[in-house]
């Protein structure tokens, strides 16, 4: 196991994708400042091919085509532009989906014939605005034809949220704590991890309180964008693809510690005492990573079993972790706690590389060819030589879904 290549990019790695597990990679983040998107073509030995700049919003959003065309989102003048990049760097096709001045982009999914789009309240940086306005624009899940033509939109309610564990203190709770009473957000975002996820017929789109955390998954149609189900009020987690139209959804904070399993029809049919970055593989069983939120941890690598139970793999230390990856041999492989571990199909775990790194921002695994893994940290990323397999087959995120970083199950 050896350290292949280490380099660096010009701010925080926010994506990285590859059309081909032998290179090069297409990475996403910003800059100096947070609201200059830069996209880096680069090789595995860090040699840049092209680099470009855009205007950002400091989440910058960026799906990686099966052709190699990468769509970039960002804001241009009172509207947002979908905008294809070319594997060499020049201006491919653009969509100019119709919005409001104070709306943005918060998430998108490519599909094979156009987006998927999660809209939201445009941050004040990008509305230019020194004071919060008298409305908000509603959220709302949209979608649309490779033009920008737009075939429906539906919007959002997140409702009165609330959520055991969540207290507050004040005049009218005597100035003791309390349960906090349901409320209606002053603003609603979208979730931080995979919000918006697409899956044969069916869309899961994430919002939240983006002053609490607590928000709720909206299960769509994708041919009618009527709205199937959502779930109860809960804090934000992971989420996955658990099979066609079938999800992962995780809930992590204030107590909550779980994941459930839906199926088309938007009905919980499992739920485990369980929360972390799920894999699914060819077979539909979820396993990966706990992330308990506390030090010392106590968080394991974990199988979920079919009857709701959990099946023990190896004690992890530390928190932050990356998405991990699986071979073909059912070995997964992520970075956690300044290492890269490897789990095997019997729950073996092994380590195959550290060094004294604490870094919080990680991104996923990317499992290329030759044993190859690439992982974003921070700024910079790293490329190891293992002896991994290739990629697994599967629903999340194995397969192509793994490498392009488009969250989409045809």
């Amino acid at each position: 196991m050896t350290l292949a290549s280490r380099f660096t990019l010009p701010g925080q790695v926010r994506a990285v994708a590859t059309v081909d597990p032998s290179g090069p990679l297409t990475v996403t983040g910003y800059g100096a400042n947070p609201l200059v998107t830069v996209i880096t073509k680069v090789e595995l030995s860090g040699k840049v091919a092209w680099q470009r700049t855009y205007p950002g919003t400091g989440s910058p959003q960026s799906r990686l085509s099966t052709e190699g065309t990468l769509w970039v989102a960002y804001p241009d003048g009172d509207g947002r532009l979908l905008e294809g990049v070319l594997p060499d760097g020049s201006t491919g096709p653009t969509a100019r989906p119709e919005c409001r001045p104070d709306e943005e982009i918060g998430a998108f999914v490519l599909l094979d014939d156009g987006f998927v789009v999660s809209w939201v309240s445009a941050s004040r940086p990008v509305r230019g605005e020194r004071s919060r306005p008298t409305s908000l624009p509603q959220p709302r899940v949209a979608r649309y034809t490779q033009e920008g033509e737009c075939l429906w939109s539906t919007p959002i309610a997140l409702g009165a949220v609330s959520f055991p564990g969540v207290v507050e203190m004040g005049d009218r709770t005597g100035w003791e704590l309390r349960p906090r009473r349901p409320r209606v957000p002053e603003e609603t975002g979208v979730d931080h991890w995979e919000p918006l996820l697409v899956s044969a017929d069916r869309i899961a789109a994430g919002f939240t309180d983006t002053r609490g955390g607590i928000g709720r998954t909206f299960f769509l149609d994708l041919d009618s964008g009527e709205t199937v189900s959502a779930t109860s009020p809960a804090p934000a987690g992971r989420k996955a693809i658990a099979g066609p139209g079938q999800f992962l959804i995780g809930s992590q904070g204030y107590g909550a510690f779980t994941t459930g399993r839906f199926g088309r029809d938007g009905a919980e049919i499992a739920r485990w005492a369980s929360h972390g970055a799920m894999l699914v593989d060819k077979n539909g069983s979820p396993s990966g990573p706990e992330l308990e939120n506390c030090l010392p941890s106590g968080s394991r690598f974990r199988r979920l079993a079919p009857d709701n139970t959990l099946v023990d793999g190896p004690a992890l230390t530390g928190f932050y972790t990356s998405h991990p990856a699986m071979d073909c041999e059912g070995t997964t492989v992520f970075w956690r706690d300044g290492k890269l571990l490897a789990v095997d199909k019997d729950l073996v775990g092994y380590e195959l590389f550290a060094m004294d790194d604490d870094r919080a921002v990680i991104g996923r695994a990317l499992l290329l060819d030759e044993g190859g893994v690439a992982i974003s940290l921070d700024n910079e990323i790293l490329v190891f030589r293992t002896p991994l397999g290739p990629l697994a087959e599967g629903p999340w995120p194995c397969g192509e879904a793994n490498l392009h970083g488009n969250p989409l199950v045809s």
